[in-house]
C-alpha cells in the first residue's frame, strides 16, 4: 500500500479532511457564543452508541447519546461525555438451530480500543475513589477522542480493587439489584469526582436518563460540605445547573431501589448534607408494591431544574406519570417539556444517498444541515435519482443478510441445500418490512 499511488493520494485527502475538522477557523458555538468556550457542558449516561467496534450501549439511550457527542463535535460546543468503558460491553445477539436467542460476551482488546488513560490537572492519570458499603472502590478514567470533544469513560478493572469489584464494570445492564446501585453509585458520584480530578468546571449537567442521578447528590455534597452552604440554597444551585432527559414510558423501566439498600450504600451521607435518613430518603420516594423505594428518576425530577421527554408525545405521557409529585398542579402544568430525538445524519445517511446529495446540494451542505435554503433543495433533486440510490442500498441490505444468514447456518451445520437456498433468500425487488425490537418486560413487541 505505501507504494500505491492512488492509495496514497486518498489517504492524505482524507488526512487533510480530518485536519481541518479537527482545527476550523470557527463553528457555529463560536461564531454564535463568542468568547463563551469555557462554559462547560457535562454529559453523563450509562451508554455510548459510537460505532458497534465499540459495543458500549444496547439501543436507542446509547445511540442519542452517541449522537449528542458527535453532534456537539460539529457544532463545537464545550461539551465532555461521562460514562463507564464496558469491558465486556453489551452482548452479541446470536440465533441458534431452534430460533432461540444466545447471548455471547467478547471482552474488548484495549490495545484495539481508541482509548488513552485520562490525565488530570495535577498531570498523573485520573483514579476516582468511591465508597461503597464496607470498601473502597477505584475507577480508572480512559478519554476517547470523538471528533473535537472528550468522552471520559470509567473502568473499574484495576488492582486496587477486590476481585469482585474489578467486575463491577463488565458489563452494561448485567446483575442484580446490588449490582445496579453499584455501577449507579460510581457513575453519578465517581463520575462527578472524574470531573473534578480533570479541573473540569461544568455550568450545565445533563443526565442523560435517571442511571446517572446520584451526581445530584455528590454535588449536594460538595455544596454544603466544602462550600458550607445550607441544604436549600445547595439544591437551588444544583437545580439551576442540571438538566434531565427521560426516556422511558413505563413505570416498569425506571430504578427503584428499596430503602433498606439505599441505608447500606448512603448510610451516613445524609448527615453530610444536613438532612436526616427520612428526609433523605423522601427527597427521591416512590412507593412500590413492596414498599417504600427510592426512585433515581424521581430523584433525577427533583434536582434538575429543566426536564424533558423525547417527543412531543413521550413529554404528555411522562407529564401524566409524574404528575403525583406536583399535587394540586394541572397535568399540562407539570414541569416536563419535550425536546424531539434527532440524529447525526452523516453516522446514518448511507453512502447511496450522501453521493447523492454531493451531486446536487452545495458543497458545505454537511456543515448546514439546519438551513431551510440548503434542506429546500432536496426538492429539487429528481425522483427517479433518489429511487436508484434506494434500490442500490436495498441491494447491499439483502446482500449483507444473505451473508450474515449464511454465516449462521455454517456454523449450524446446515446441508448445502440450505446454504443454496440463503443465497436466493429475500428479492430485492420485493417490499421488504424490516422489525427490529429489544426484548424487555416493559417493551411492547409490536
Amino acid at each position: 500500500a505505501a507504494s500505491d499511488a492512488d492509495y496514497l493520494a486518498r489517504y492524505h485527502q482524507i488526512l487533510a479532511r480530518f485536519d481541518a475538522y479537527m482545527n476550523p477557523g470557527e463553528t457555529w458555538f463560536s461564531t454564535n457564543f463568542p468568547g463563551e468556550s469555557d462554559q462547560v457542558i457535562a454529559y453523563f449516561s450509562a451508554e455510548f452508541g459510537l460505532h458497534e467496534a465499540l459495543p458500549i450501549y444496547s439501543g436507542g439511550l446509547g445511540v442519542l447519546s452517541g449522537d449528542h457527542c458527535k453532534t456537539a463535535s460539529d457544532l463545537g460546543l464545550p461539551f465532555v461525555g461521562v460514562g463507564f468503558l464496558y469491558p465486556q460491553g453489551y452482548f452479541t445477539q446470536y440465533i441458534n438451530s431452534e430460533g432461540w436467542q444466545e447471548a455471547r460476551y467478547s471482552k474488548l482488546s484495549f490495545s484495539e480500543v481508541p482509548a488513552t488513560p485520562a490525565v488530570g490537572k495535577d498531570g498523573k492519570e485520573v483514579l476516582v475513589k468511591c465508597e461503597l458499603p464496607g470498601r473502597d472502590v477505584y475507577a480508572k478514567v480512559w478519554k476517547i477522542q470523538v471528533g473535537r470533544i472528550p468522552l471520559y469513560l470509567m473502568d473499574t478493572d484495576v488492582p486496587q480493587n477486590h476481585p469482585g469489584d474489578r467486575e463491577l464494570s463488565a458489563r452494561l445492564y448485567g446483575g442484580d439489584q446490588n449490582l445496579r446501585i453499584s455501577q449507579e453509585y460510581v457513575l453519578g458520584i465517581g463520575g462527578v469526582r472524574a470531573v473534578r480530578a480533570l479541573g473540569l468546571q461544568p455550568v450545565v449537567w445533563h443526565m442523560n436518563e435517571g442511571h446517572s442521578a446520584f451526581l445530584s447528590l455528590e454535588r449536594l455534597r460538595e455544596l454544603v460540605e466544602e462550600r458550607k452552604l445550607d441544604y436549600g440554597e445547595a439544591l437551588e444551585v444544583v437545580r439551576a445547573s442540571t438538566v434531565f432527559t427521560t426516556h422511558t414510558p413505563v413505570p416498569a423501566g425506571h430504578d427503584v431501589f428499596s430503602w433498606d439498600l439505599m441505608d447500606r450504600f448512603f448510610d451516613g451521607f445524609w448527615t453530610k448534607l444536613g438532612r436526616t435518613r427520612e428526609e433523605f430518603l423522601e427527597l427521591a420516594r416512590h412507593d412500590q408494591t413492596w414498599g417504600p423505594g427510592f426512585s433515581m428518576t424521581v430523584l433525577a425530577l427533583h434536582c434538575a431544574g429543566r426536564s424533558n421527554g423525547v417527543a412531543a408525545l413521550h413529554g404528555e405521557v411522562s407529564r401524566e406519570m409524574w404528575n403525583w409529585l406536583w399535587p394540586g398542579t394541572p397535568t399540562d402544568e407539570v414541569p416536563i417539556g419535550h425536546v424531539t430525538n434527532g440524529v447525526h445524519m452523516q453516522t446514518w445517511l448511507g453512502p447511496d444517498v450522501d453521493a447523492l446529495l454531493d451531486r446536487h446540494m452545495p458543497a458545505d451542505w454537511r456543515s448546514r444541515l439546519s438551513d431551510p435554503a440548503v434542506l429546500n433543495l432536496v426538492s429539487g433533486i429528481p425522483d427517479d435519482e433518489f429511487w436508484q440510490a434506494h434500490v442500490a442500498a436495498k441491494h447491499r441490505l439483502v446482500n449483507f443478510v444473505r451473508q450474515r444468514a449464511r454465516q449462521r447456518s455454517i456454523r449450524q451445520g446446515e446441508s448445502p441445500a440450505v446454504l443454496e437456498k440463503i443465497e436466493k433468500a429475500l428479492d430485492p425487488d420485493a417490499l421488504i418490512l424490516g422489525f427490529a425490537r429489544r426484548f424487555a418486560t416493559y417493551k411492547r413487541a409490536t
